[in-house]
């Protein structure tokens, strides 16, 4: 693997340096997410199927504001950096050879949380902002661009996104929601993997994010396509794909991380 450091121009805030590497290294981080995935598939699986079951119920709940099903599905590409730490946990262990053996397994891959639990809450808080300005921002695109008798014959749904005699209402939903979804993948890509291994506050984290896009482009953009991507595989499939795909993307983040920030 060929590699560059680059010291980021934001230093005088204690930003480490990143590494800039190919647009194929994405591709190395899912092998290396699924061998964790292999290696502690009982509590992976188990995670995962918590948070498919947690989607799945809200979309249910909110069965009878179809606007709100989509925002609540769409929205989980905004917080699921935050839902994935206790994959981001048990990648970590694994690389410091601790193993999942010994004390209660369902707690051991959030140690670092607890010596970083301030800086990890206020990004939490961050990410709940966006998704609250997203349910509000798609309740209002429905508004301006979807007909009362389409809601009300049960037609509206997820699907929409696809279908082509809505295109306005297509093109402003993926263009705002991408934006956002864009936005919090910039802060967020390496920044809680970062808070649970070190401790750093929040805006240091987030700055190192936000370096890390900016020398790798490419890398990222692939990197982004496949989360969404295998995301949409996951909730498409009633949430039950996410059994696999959130654990997959959760340990593949950890090992991204760990290639693209200088250990400290």
């Amino acid at each position: 693997m060929s590699t560059l450091s680059v010291q980021p121009h934001d230093s005088s805030v204690g930003i480490p340096e990143v590494r800039h590497v190919s647009a194929s290294r994405p591709l190395t981080w899912l092998r290396r997410g699924w061998r964790d995935l292999k290696r502690g598939w009982p509590l992976s699986l188990t995670f995962g199927a918590v948070f498919a079951g947690l989607g799945w119920l809200l979309t249910s709940y909110a069965s009878g504001r179809p606007h709100l099903v989509m925002a609540l599905t769409t929205g989980f590409l905004l917080v699921a950096p935050f839902l994935a730490l206790g994959f981001y946990g048990i990648s970590r262990r694994f690389e410091n050879r601790h193993g999942l053996h010994g004390g209660n397994p369902l707690l051991m891959p959030f140690v670092g949380v607890r010596r970083n639990g301030g800086s990890i809450g206020l990004f939490a808080v961050l990410l709940a902002f966006i998704l609250s300005a997203w349910e509000r921002i798609s309740a209002l695109l429905v508004g301006l661009f979807v007909r009362n008798d389409v809601i009300s014959d049960g037609y509206f749904s997820l699907t929409m996104l696809f279908d082509a005699s809505h295109a306005g209402f297509v093109v402003a939903y993926l263009l705002f929601g991408g934006t956002l979804a864009l936005l919090v993948f910039a802060l967020s890509v390496v920044s809680l993997p970062m808070m649970l291994d070190r401790r750093v506050d929040m805006v240091t984290a987030i700055l190192t994010s936000l370096a890390t896009v900016r020398e790798n482009p490419v890398a990222m953009l692939v990197w982004a396509a496949i989360i969404v991507a295998a995301t949409i595989v996951g909730v498409m499939t009633w949430f039950v794909g996410l059994i696999v795909v959130f654990p997959l993307l959760g340990h593949a983040t950890w090992h991204a991380y760990r290639e693209l920030v200088e250990r400290h």
